[in-house]
């Protein structure tokens, strides 16, 4: 089967989202939505490792959300909470995203070429072979990996923007990491977190995805793979297990 196209101008999000199920239920693998404007809900729940959507536009909130195998590329900004909740699979956006980018996430990929809001990583989660991944080109604003339980986030900085400037990063964090380059001010970690300088086999670990990651958006490589690195993890498994008493 070839490409199939989809004039989303005006459409409710509800056909729309029908129709994306139902050509995908019908064996159609490349499906491209155009004049998306708002859209909420696209890609969410879908199966098949073959399967590409390829958005032009800006989608609404919750792209990709309970998706599984798909690979989903916007050319265009991105709502609220792309990748929440995902299993498998990528999401790719040209330009940046809002808020809650990967909430819950559980598996895949989310790339997101420029900036994206508060809360990214918020409640990421891994189990066993599944370890989701969030790559930001920008930068990320406060509350960075609040609460992550698993997984991995990267914030490059890319064409010399401070990656993380906020508050509260890495805040109730109790597994997974948040891997920045260079570093940031001691005052924006959140509580339960620390931060580490990574070391030259930790910098070998994520090069593939660097690497991945500049071959999606056609990126020079140098400045992304000569940068010093940091890293911010849990500084303990129970980081509020002081805030409580029992008697």
């Amino acid at each position: 089967m070839g490409e199939v196209r989809i004039n989303a101008a005006g459409m409710p999000y509800q056909i729309l989202n029908q129709r994306i199920r139902a050509l995908v239920a019908g064996g159609e693998k490349e499906i491209i939505l155009d004049n998306v404007l708002g859209q909420r809900f696209i890609g969410d729940g879908i199966r098949g490792e073959d399967v590409t959507i390829t958005v032009n536009g800006v989608p609404g909130g919750d792209l990709a959300m309970f998706m599984s195998g798909p690979t989903v590329i916007v050319h265009g900004n991105a709502d609220h909470a792309p990748g929440n909740t995902m299993d498998n699979g990528k999401v790719v956006i040209h330009g940046s995203a809002g808020d809650a980018v990967a909430h819950s996430m559980r598996g895949g990929r989310v790339y997101v070429r420029d900036n994206i809001g508060y809360r990214g990583g918020i409640n990421m989660k891994q189990y066993q072979e599944k370890r989701p991944i969030l790559v930001v080109g920008g930068y990320a604003r406060a509350f960075l990996g609040e609460y992550m339980a698993g997984g991995l986030v990267i914030v490059l900085g890319i064409d010399g923007v401070t990656p993380v400037s906020e508050r509260g990063v890495g805040s109730g964090i109790h597994g997974g990491e948040i891997i920045v380059r260079d570093s940031i001010d001691p005052a924006c970690l959140g509580g339960g977190a620390e931060q580490k300088k990574m070391t030259n086999d930790q910098k070998k670990a994520i090069r593939p995805i660097l690497e991945d990651f500049i071959r999606t958006f056609t990126l020079d490589p140098e400045p992304i793979l000569s940068a010093e690195y940091s890293r911010i993890v849990p500084a303990s498994r129970r980081p509020f297990a002081n805030k409580y008493t029992w008697e």
